[in-house]
């Protein structure tokens, strides 16, 4: 009797479950949720009247995602050589490249998620706001900036899944994310030569744009430079490295 392979559609529902139904997880996915709620309440608190639109407070509900994301993208991976659940998923599934794929398919899944509660978030922030007569924008909110605001979130956790195939320890590679884009930056400003080259390699500074209301093709030159750096190149090696490693 031949058994039928999981489809990509299954395999990415069992690595969604696998990121958020764990102790990890859970707590990472609350932080990130009660720091929309807090971003958006600061917001509608101490911004200014005209910084008080739906689009301000979906940028602002959107930081944690930014910062956290990244985080759950370094474990799903790290967490199958940590938790020795490698063994078994590899076993029932032998072509790891699809277990990747799955994974990253299920990042996706969790941006549009976090996508959903921000805009939310937002709303609620905006409307209380309009009540309260402490807003001064309008209730629209750029298709392209909701469109690119969700491209930021994926390409983050991506660049988290693809630092966690390379180094395949979470420690190493949680540090290695937070680390590097901050000594980039302290050299950028140490030395002047290397300010302009920051702004072309630093994560960080490429995807800030994506969260305004539009970016441009020099932006959109920068980001695609940063992210053949910081995505492409370490998710190409990672995942030859995961598929050449033993697991024991």
């Amino acid at each position: 009797m031949t058994v039928a392979a999981p489809t990509l559609g299954r395999l990415t529902e069992v690595e969604l479950r696998k990121m958020t139904d764990t102790r990890a997880g859970r707590w990472l996915l609350g932080v990130v949720g009660l720091a929309a709620v807090a971003l958006v309440i600061v917001n509608l608190t101490a911004a200014p009247r005209e910084d008080r639109t739906v689009q301000d407070f979906l940028s602002s509900s959107q930081a944690g995602v930014a910062v956290l994301f990244p985080v759950i993208g370094i474990l799903a991976v790290t967490g199958e050589w940590s938790q020795r659940t490698a063994l078994t998923t590899f076993a029932l599934v032998p072509d790891r490249r699809r277990v990747l794929t799955a994974k990253v398919a299920a990042g996706g899944v969790l941006c549009v998620i976090g996508l959903v509660v921000g805009l939310v978030c937002a709303t609620l922030g905006h409307l209380v706001a309009t009540v309260t007569d402490r807003s001064a924008g309008t209730w629209s909110i750029p298709p392209s900036v909701i469109a690119s605001t969700l491209l930021a979130a994926v390409l983050a956790i991506t660049i988290g899944l693809a630092f966690g195939t390379v180094l395949l320890n979470a420690p190493l590679a949680i540090v290695a994310y937070f680390m590097i884009p901050s000594l980039l930056g302290i050299l950028s400003g140490l030395v002047s030569a290397m300010e302009s080259t920051n702004r072309w390699i630093n994560p960080g500074s490429v995807l800030e744009p994506l969260y305004t209301t539009g970016i441009t093709g020099t932006e959109w030159a920068r980001l695609g430079t940063a992210m053949a750096i910081w995505l492409v190149l370490p998710l190409l090696i990672g995942t030859i490295r995961v598929i050449r490693t033993e697991v024991h």
